[in-house]
């Protein structure tokens, strides 16, 4: 009937995924990326995590923290559980996933080098995951291994790639990461970003406050985030 719209300009879009139990992430996992960086195709998916707290609306502002100068962005598939399992099969993964969304993965390229080397810190300030701006269910999308995946920064294109080119696909990370935890439904996955992070650019080139950071993968959407 059209009585219970509200205008979009009066209404603030959550995160799909507000508080998920586990945010699991994938370094290394697209093939240019490595390329772009001189670093070896993993033999074994490379897994670290954020805190679900730095998850975000899919239009909230980044906060760009005082203890970085070097703010990074990395569009990412990410997939969300939908399904309890542990040592999952690869040829029943898929069954586990409710279906996909956008992700940046907005990383503290600085802290990356220090506290051991560990990525944790680098990767998991608040607002650091911004997610959305819906998921979209595993049926209604034709074959998320191509997919065309993008990211621009003051409109200027710095990621444009396909999940094609994913060194472990969606099936093969689901199996791998359920060898060691139990995966829940609404765990989050993030299956890694294409080439064009700022870090491997000639200079490189980092965010700043007042940067629009646009996240787009076909069929899924686009999130479009301001730098603050």
């Amino acid at each position: 009937s059209g009585r219970h719209r509200v205008p979009r300009a009066t209404a603030q879009l959550l995160a799909p995924v507000g508080d998920p139990q586990k945010v699991i992430c994938v370094g290394l996992n697209y093939h240019d990326h490595c390329q772009e960086q001189g670093a070896k195709v993993p033999k074994e998916p490379i897994i670290f995590s954020k805190f679900p707290s730095a998850i975000t609306g899919p239009f909230d502002d980044i906060v760009h923290p005082q203890d970085t100068s070097e703010l990074d962005w990395e569009v990412e598939l990410a997939a969300v559980i939908g399904k309890r399992g542990r040592h999952i099969e690869e040829a029943a993964a898929l069954e586990h996933v409710l279906g996909f969304t956008v992700a940046n993965d907005v990383s503290a390229r600085d802290w990356q080098k220090r506290n051991g080397r560990q990525w944790l810190l680098s990767k998991t300030f608040d607002t650091f995951c911004p997610l959305g701006p819906a998921i979209v269910t595993r049926e209604a999308v034709a074959d998320v291994h191509n997919l065309w995946i993008r990211c621009s920064v003051n409109g200027q294109r710095m990621q444009d790639g396909s999940t094609r080119h994913l060194i472990f696909g969606v099936p093969a990370l689901v199996a791998w990461v359920s060898r060691f935890v139990t995966l829940v439904p609404g765990d989050i996955l993030l299956t890694g970003t294409p080439a064009g992070v700022g870090l491997f650019r000639k200079p490189p080139v980092f965010l700043k406050r007042g940067d629009e950071v646009r996240c787009e993968i076909e069929e899924l959407g686009a999130i479009c985030n301001r730098v603050v």
